[in-house]
């Protein structure tokens, strides 16, 4: 099945797989972030140190069994983010999610963490694409995947309707396949 590394670095930023020991600096970056992700996230909502604890241990669940390599986002050693690649679609492909402490916004951290988490999918055996999903409303992520290179394929009405109270209830999918990634090489330098 194949495993990332633990550690990957693209520009400024370090990715570093999660640990149980990253409670506190999880905790304190969800907690000051937490108006910045309201929009969008709806765990966002209901996030304590419990939720936090639980989430750390799930990451270490599925790392393990294959299924998500999340990493914290550090810049100079402080958490500013989390990220993750996740097998929860087609076959082949891996998503990718992203979310950066507000105070770090707008210094091309999620395009750097994004791009680390290609390149580490491209090692990985069987992967040939790569998608990113969001609300429609939310441009900041939209933004990121167009910067990469992503295409969007789909806008799909969300079953259960908007999950967090910035959302509109349309999902945006983005798509990268393997191809395009090498092909966009040369034109990224």
């Amino acid at each position: 099945m194949g495993e990332p590394a633990e550690i990957l670095t693209c520009g400024p930023v370090e990715l570093r797989r999660w640990r149980l020991g990253d409670l506190d600096a999880l905790d304190r970056a969800i907690l000051e972030s937490r108006e910045h992700l309201l929009p969008w996230m709806p765990w966002a909502a209901d996030c304590g140190r419990e939720q936090t604890a639980a989430f750390l241990a799930r990451n270490q669940e599925e790392w393990a069994g294959g299924q998500a390599f999340g990493y914290a986002i550090t810049l100079e050693g402080a958490v500013v983010g989390s990220c993750s690649l996740m097998r929860r679609i087609a076959e082949g492909g891996l998503e990718i999610g992203y979310w950066v402490h507000p105070r770090w916004t707008r210094r091309g951290l999620a395009s750097h963490a994004a791009t680390a988490l290609v390149c580490q999918g491209l090692d990985l055996p069987g992967v040939d694409h790569f998608e990113i999903h969001h609300d429609a409303a939310n441009l900041a992520s939209g933004a990121v995947a167009r910067r990469l290179g992503f295409v969007q394929v789909a806008r799909v009405a969300a079953p259960e309707g908007p999950a967090a109270p910035g959302e509109v209830g349309v999902d945006i999918i983005w798509r990268l396949t393997t191809d395009q990634w090498h092909a966009g090489t040369a034109e990224r330098g």
